[in-house]
């Protein structure tokens, strides 16, 4: 069987799409004015993503605002004004704050994956957004008549709906968006905000069957966006062990762009369970330099001599662009990059023979 090779979600959107969707967050244009870009987004997306050769794929994430905030974009019951997170170049994001309950997505992740359905050939892999990222929203000091244990239990309930309504609904596999687990260490160095992060996300994951669960991956890296990162000065070697307590089949770890590859696949290779897919970073999206297959063909063979070859797969650092103003990389780059990855990873299999 060859080495399974996948991307993590995102795509730079068009620059017409990217300013199309600046003008309908201001209010400028409708709903109706954008989705024709969105369609023609998807439609091409698909089909340079199946060009490169890439026998998993996603949608790229054209039409969500962001990774973290498509559940919720278009909500009432938010306030602007909730956690920020700094990146290390010095620009912020802001989450809102939740302001009201009952706590409800208002989109699931399963409407992106049947539009991009209707234009592929090759199995779709969905990303959705964890349970603990959106438990952020709920503020410090509470929000009047809903207490957070009232609130938890609905994101639990809502995360799982997410998750399920795409397994339903055919996707490949799904992917939970863990980018908050560095950061949590960054934001309590005591891991006790690691820990609830981790409870919480296995509250959801309990819901699954077993079987379930193997379609069902995390991904984690420093966090993306704009050519910065928010916790990558944070030692790998915090968030790992923690990592893997989480329930679920597969893991898409950022690798490519740590300064000590061989230190971080060595607390994989003491922490991984057996029955876990290690898909490593191979391809460094923050970088504009693209990898050579050569080059990726050697950070493969690298990983092999940590982790089992039934359970080792590749994958890109990160999305290219989880936010959707995110013009940072082209497109060209970004499939650029893909096709290094595939190709690159096809070459370790010839080299291990499988």
């Amino acid at each position: 069987m060859p080495i399974p090779t996948e991307p993590i979600g995102s795509i730079p959107r068009p620059p017409e799409l990217v300013e199309a969707m600046r003008q309908l967050a201001s209010g400028r244009i409708s709903p109706d004015a954008v989705r024709p870009l969105y369609e023609q987004a998807i439609r091409d997306t698909i089909q340079r993503f199946e060009a490169t050769g890439s026998p998993v794929i996603t949608d790229g994430e054209q039409s969500k605002p962001s990774f973290v905030s498509y559940p919720i974009h278009g909500l009432e019951t938010l306030a602007p004004d909730g956690v920020t997170i700094a990146f290390a170049d010095g620009h912020v994001r802001q989450l809102p704050r939740l302001t009201a309950g009952p706590f409800r997505y208002r989109t699931y992740a399963d409407t992106f994956l049947d539009e991009a359905k209707r234009h592929a050939r090759v199995p779709i892999k969905q990303a959705v957004i964890s349970a603990s990222a959106l438990s952020l929203l709920y503020p410090q000091d509470g929000v009047s008549g809903y207490s957070k244990p009232e609130f938890l239990d609905d994101l639990v309930r809502e995360a799982e709906r997410d998750i399920r309504r795409c397994l339903t609904q055919g996707a490949h596999n799904v992917q939970i968006d863990f980018t908050e687990g560095r950061l949590a260490v960054k934001l309590d160095p005591t891991k006790q905000l690691l820990k609830a992060f981790v409870g919480l996300n296995n509250r959801v994951l309990e819901r699954f069957t077993r079987a379930e669960r193997t379609r069902i991956g995390v991904h984690t890296c420093p966090g993306g966006d704009k050519d910065s990162t928010h916790s990558a000065d944070v030692d790998y070697g915090q968030l790992l062990p923690s990592l893997f307590e989480l329930n679920v089949g597969s893991f898409y770890i950022q690798l490519a762009s740590e300064k000590d590859r061989s230190r971080v696949l060595a607390i994989i290779k003491e922490h991984a369970k057996p029955d876990q897919k290690i898909f490593v970073g191979v391809i460094d999206p923050i970088n504009p330099r693209i990898e050579t297959p050569e080059e990726v063909r050697d950070h493969v063979l690298e990983a092999a001599e940590f982790i089992p070859l039934p359970q080792l797969g590749t994958t890109d650092d990160c999305g290219f662009a989880p936010f959707g103003d995110d013009t940072s990389t082209s497109r060209d780059l970004a499939f650029a990059k893909i096709t290094a990855r595939v190709a690159g990873t096809k070459l370790a299999a010839q080299v291990l023979r499988v």
